[in-house]
């Protein structure tokens, strides 16, 4: 019975609320992601303060977002809300003139009901700038979720996919010649269309989802092209102008496990077809992705096999390291099933997943993965809990006491405080973890607190750092 149960992944839903950073914070990559772009957070003081410190930016850096700060007359509905973001918008049209302007809404826009999406289009039309509005409020979504957001809200500009030469227009003019004429153009564009078909059944057009630093979507990209698999775009691409053109003739694949929202636009609204697969996090991940990419396209992979084992040799310091540790995420960024699937393949278990929203049909090929992987490494399957109760977690850790919490950075002191080591699940998020060369970089992130024990330990620390917090515990 007891085998049975270990075969299978547990679910269970907690009444915790959403533990996590301000998904504003998605601010942060994608303005510079986005190079032409300007983002402008429509919120209070209090968020302004957040993007201040969580950025860190000063102020001669002159980034590319600003605040349109709401005050008692703006939440009172004294002042009109529409002319104060057409003098904000006007202003950086004159600044910056950036060629997309992305509003963020916050919680105060939420509470308030205020109806930026009724407003873009107008405010678009007056000044000539395409806005796009984005809901990254921390009542609706974890932190992660704002670049959701965002990408679903772009899908829809994105481009329409022609397949044809474009139409010519019906000729008006009754005149015999000019009506042969047009059925010779008429012949050449059938001709046009059927070479236009083949080319999309032999390289059907391929759009990778998700936002990368340059240099790792190009290692992404360079992995793909290796198996004669071309990338058609990005979303979002490095300039708005870029943005992929979409299509039922075009294949998506996303990169992170937080685009659940985006994929189902991607799907319903712009009828693409969605790749199911793992995600690109460790070597395992990254050839499972491509292997998937791959087979959907009727490709059959080369050198793959060996391009993973490499790369597994050379993290071979780390993995004597992790070996046989335990890790408990309390959950924060929605990387949490793909860090404890690398990580469980790297030797290490896992007690539990928390995790503020699962979407188990987006990260369907991610939880068979995890599930295969424990069997293959022959550890207990984790449990998953989503919404997690931060209190119930802590009573859990006081009984397993793991040698390893991944946690926000709320937690972390109070949990160092009782002796468990802890990693901010924050330095995740930022960090470059997608594809082979940077598996590195994420056990380098999960065995610096192991390693900073250990050199106390030479010291004679451990002793004494026992005995204070034995009590606590």
């Amino acid at each position: 019975m007891s085998n049975k149960i270990s075969e299978i992944l547990t679910f269970e839903c907690e009444t915790g609320n959403y533990h996590t950073f301000c998904p504003i914070s998605c601010v942060a990559w994608l303005y510079q992601k986005i190079e032409d772009s300007f983002f402008l957070v429509v919120g209070t003081k209090t968020c302004g303060y957040f993007l201040q410190n969580a950025l860190g930016v000063m102020i001669f850096a002159e980034p590319r977002y600003a605040m349109a700060e709401l005050e008692e007359g703006d939440i009172s509905a004294q002042l009109n809300d529409y002319e104060e973001l057409k003098r904000l918008c006007l202003q950086i049209k004159k600044d910056r003139n950036p060629s997309v302007i992305i509003w963020i809404g916050t919680c105060t826009t939420e509470i308030i009901k205020m109806d930026l999406e009724g407003m873009a289009p107008k405010l678009e039309n007056e000044i000539g700038i395409p806005i796009v509005v984005a809901r990254a409020n921390g009542l609706d979504y974890a932190s992660t979720q704002g670049e959701d957001t965002v990408l679903a809200a772009m899908a829809h500009r994105c481009p329409e996919q022609i397949l044809l030469s474009e139409k010519k227009k019906v000729i008006q003019d009754s005149n015999i010649q000019n009506f042969f004429s047009f059925l010779s153009l008429e012949k050449k564009e059938t001709t046009n269309k059927n070479k236009n078909f083949e080319e999309l059944k032999k390289n059907p057009p391929l759009v990778l989802f998700g936002s990368l630093p340059s240099t790792v979507a190009s290692q992404l990209s360079s992995e793909l092209k290796r198996q004669s698999v071309q990338v058609s775009g990005w979303l979002p691409a490095q300039r708005y102008t870029d943005l992929p053109s979409l299509g039922d003739q075009v294949y998506v694949c996303g990169i992170n496990p937080f685009l659940s929202r985006t994929a189902t636009t991607l799907m319903r609204r712009r009828k693409c077809k969605l790749i199911g697969a793992p995600f690109p996090i460790g070597p395992d991940g990254t050839r499972a992705w491509i292997e998937k990419i791959c087979s959907v396209f009727g490709i059959k992979t080369e050198g793959l096999e060996k391009r993973e084992e490499q790369i597994w040799e050379n993290l071979k310091d780390y993995l004597d390291l992790v070996r046989g540790k335990s890790v408990f995420f309390m959950g924060d960024n929605l990387l949490e099933i793909s860090l404890a699937r690398f990580l469980i393949r790297c030797g290490m278990i896992v007690y539990e997943i928390g995790i503020p929203y699962l979407d188990k049909r987006y990260q369907a090929a991610e939880l068979l993965f995890l599930q295969n992987t424990c069997k293959k490494m022959s550890i207990p399957m984790p449990r998953i809990v989503e919404k997690p109760d931060n209190y119930n977690q802590i009573q859990r850790m006081r009984e397993l006491k793991p040698d390893l919490a991944i946690t926000g950075m709320a937690h972390a002191n109070p949990l160092e405080a009782r002796g468990i080591n802890t990693k901010w699940s924050v330095e995740f998020t930022f960090a470059q973890i997608h594809g082979f060369t940077n598996a590195r970089d994420v056990l380098e992130l999960v065995t610096r607190p192991l390693r900073r024990n250990n050199n106390l330990e030479n010291l004679g620390w451990s002793n004494l750092t026992k005995k204070e917090t034995k009590n606590k515990i």
